[in-house]
């Protein structure tokens, strides 16, 4: 990734306190999508270290997931595939393949699901994220594309917090780190 890239992220990254009641600052990447360089340069930086692996589609879930996961696969020149949350007032009809993530950062389980017209056995694929910190999400990601005879090559996230063996383990790179981060709470 060019370094640019790498410090105008920084850059136009922030953490914010939400208000009372809060235990925790929240993240605030809002100046990435008003950034016209750093949308541009997003998703081919996502995408550089999956090239060889041939990802053949890329899967991204709500909300954020739906504005970097096109522009990763429109840098490889592949197809999307929305993954979807029953909180997001967005299921689409039709059949669908669900999974259960493991609880996240909250605690949280977080249900997903795919179109199975839009996954099937020939599919390699990459899935991307904004963020990726207990990768509760990548899992069950992952496991949709099991069930569905996709091989899941790898994730992509802007934001990598998790355990480095986690990171290993589930194939993620990350355009950014906890220790680029300024003034962290992890």
């Amino acid at each position: 990734m060019p370094a640019e890239l790498r410090e105008r992220l920084v850059e136009l990254f922030g953490w914010v306190d939400p208000g009372p009641g809060s235990s925790h600052l929240v993240s605030d990447t809002s100046g990435w999508w008003r950034d016209p360089a750093t949308l541009a340069a997003l998703g081919p930086a996502l995408v550089a270290p999956f090239r060889a692996a041939r990802p053949t589609v890329v899967v991204s879930p709500a909300v954020t997931g739906f504005l970097l996961g096109p522009m990763a696969a429109t840098a490889l020149g592949v197809g999307f595939v929305a993954a979807h949350k029953p909180g997001d007032g967005r299921l689409p009809a039709g059949s669908l393949t669900w999974a259960q993530s493991p609880p996240d950062f909250r605690g949280r389980r977080v249900d997903l699901a795919v179109r199975d017209r839009h996954l099937g056995p020939d599919d390699r694929v990459l899935v991307v994220d904004d963020w990726v910190d207990t990768a509760a999400q990548v899992r069950a990601l992952y496991e949709i594309c099991m069930t569905r005879g996709a091989e899941p090559v790898g994730t992509a996230a802007v934001v990598a917090t998790c355990p480095p063996t986690v990171a290993t383990n589930l194939r993620i790179t990350a355009l950014l780190t906890t220790a680029d981060l300024p003034d962290s709470p992890h």
